[in-house]
């Protein structure tokens, strides 16, 4: 099973095209929404190109490979727009390694509030725009980091869940963090 990773899209019309096109020549079986999807959030800038729309729209065309789960920007009026659901604030996947990935934007459940886990479970949340990819006491903490609005001086990324390895990538192929799952 190979998983692509994406976070914080904002309403961002270029950022959605350009994950998308990653995300297709990228072979993942399925693209993983971390939140946040339509909405800028009213501590954020309004991102260059805020087309909410239109970001539906292309998001749509892959309604049939898309997980994912509501972030704090995301409303019951974002989900009118979308063909796929994303209004829970978790989602559950299992490995065929037995182990779980707990998806999740991250204003709820996140590295220092984390849900009943067990011993090498993945958290995998994005709210705080910076790419993490590493063990954390038990279980191992994944954020793919932003798409719409890095933050501390890291670049523009996304994640990639691939022959036990999960990694954070910037849009110039540059590998920002990784981590073995065994």
């Amino acid at each position: 099973m190979k998983l692509f990773f994406a976070a914080d899209l904002h309403g961002s019309l270029e950022a959605t095209i350009k994950v998308l096109e990653v995300y297709k020549s990228s072979g993942c079986d399925h693209l993983v929404i971390l939140g946040d999807v339509l909405n800028h959030g009213p501590r954020n800038p309004v991102p260059e190109s805020y087309a909410p729309p239109q970001v539906a729209d292309l998001l749509n065309e892959h309604k049939a490979s898309i997980i994912a789960v509501r972030g704090n920007c995301d409303s019951e009026v974002d989900q009118m727009l979308l063909e796929f659901p994303m209004m829970s604030d978790y989602a559950w996947v299992i490995l065929p390694t037995g182990q779980r990935l707990f998806l999740t934007h991250g204003h709820l459940y996140n590295t220092d509030k984390r849900p009943p886990l067990n011993k090498g479970d993945i958290i995998v949340h994005g709210h705080t725009h910076i790419p993490v990819a590493e063990w954390q006491g038990e279980q191992i903490i994944f954020n793919p980091g932003s798409i719409t609005f890095p933050r501390n001086g890291h670049k523009a990324s996304y994640g990639v869940l691939q022959q036990n390895r999960l990694q954070v990538i910037s849009f110039d192929g540059e590998v920002l963090c990784q981590q073995e799952l065994g």
